[in-house]
């Protein structure tokens, strides 16, 4: 909102221009005085200055006062614009796979030492940044999926939350994908008046727990009315898993400051995740890397766009009572004054 002082009726501020032209005309001070003198210079003497002096002034007071009616007429005012954002909004649920292979650092360089997890919730934070206008949610799932923020325009909030997160924290193990799946699309489906329902499953790995299965879960969420945009991570190869700490997601070290290997991981069968997305209307991806995985996410970010529409109005404060009330002083004042101090003499 930006205050802006402004006319009504600018166009009638052009009649300012006619005062200067009316003071030409008018002269000096108004009518000579009646009386008679036996001499002009005892007349002069007597009342040339101070005729002059008074006519000026007094002109100069009626002038101001006509210039301030003016004003009032041409309305100041003063404007506050205002701007609302009335956007239809995409209804988002994040699903963020938390089982313990999300801790292999086979998608970043060796020295960074990230894990999948890491650069996944890296990711995921940029994303919901450039979402300022969509509800989003995050499903957070391990052997049993847990809401870890309902769909919310709190975005700090949901960043926040995101970020006490860590591996281990879900202690029932395995990849449940086909329950984290169906509570997203029960969740995306109470909230009324929706207008587009969006999911983004990110996973690491197969199916292996859980009631529902994923194919099924996927029907649901189509049913529901949501698109399923699915996300394979991982390298093509086997790879280890280092130690950590379950309670903090942290690395274990060893006495050189190496990370430990434990498991070996093998490559997840993604052709469910493509089925998934094909059941919903949605697209499957795979990311081995950081940037293939953010690029990944920009291409859901343009494919998902919230259509913003920007709505100006103004409410007004009148301004012309301060131009009125000074037009009627100065008249009040000249007709003080012309019947007071400078009152002529008939």
């Amino acid at each position: 909102m930006t205050g802006e002082f402004e006319f009504q009726h600018p166009w009638l501020l052009a009649l300012l221009g006619l005062l200067p032209v009316y003071a030409l005309l008018r002269g000096k001070a108004g009518k000579l005085s009646a009386l008679t003198f036996s001499s002009a210079d005892i007349a002069r003497a007597a009342g040339a200055k101070a005729r002059s002096a008074a006519g000026r002034f007094l002109i100069f007071l009626r002038l101001l006062a006509v210039a301030c009616a003016i004003i009032a007429l041409a309305g100041p005012r003063l404007a506050n614009y205002h701007v609302e954002t009335e956007t239809p909004g995409i209804d988002i649920m994040l699903v963020l796979d938390l089982s313990w292979s999300m801790m292999a650092v086979d998608m970043g360089k060796p020295a960074e030492r990230l894990s999948r997890f890491a650069i996944a919730s890296s990711v995921l934070k940029n994303f919901i940044k450039e979402r300022p206008n969509d509800r989003i949610g995050l499903i957070a799932f391990s052997g049993v999926p847990y809401l870890a923020s309902p769909l919310t325009l709190n975005h700090d909030w949901l960043i926040e939350n995101l970020e006490r997160m860590h591996v281990g924290i879900i202690t029932d193990l395995g990849t449940a994908i086909g329950d984290a799946v169906a509570v997203a699309a029960k969740r995306l489906k109470a909230v009324p008046n929706s207008k587009s329902r969006v999911m983004i499953l990110l996973t690491d790995g197969d199916n292996n727990q859980g009631k529902i299965d994923p194919l099924p879960a996927a029907q649901l969420a189509a049913a529901l009315g949501a698109r399923i945009y699915t996300i394979g991570i991982g390298i093509e190869q086997p790879c280890n898993m280092p130690a950590f700490d379950p309670n903090t997601g942290q690395f274990r070290l060893d006495a050189n400051g190496n990370l430990i290997p434990t498991l070996l991981l093998q490559p997840a069968n993604y052709s469910v995740l493509g089925k998934m997305a094909a059941l919903s209307g949605g697209h499957f991806y795979r990311a081995t890397n950081q940037r293939e995985l953010q690029t990944i996410y920009d291409q859901i970010d343009h494919l998902e766009k919230s259509e913003v529409k920007l709505r100006r109005f103004a409410t007004y404060e009148p301004l012309f009572a301060w131009p009125l009330l000074a037009a009627l002083g100065l008249l009040a004042m000249e007709t003080i004054l012309t019947n007071t101090r400078y009152r002529r003499v008939p």
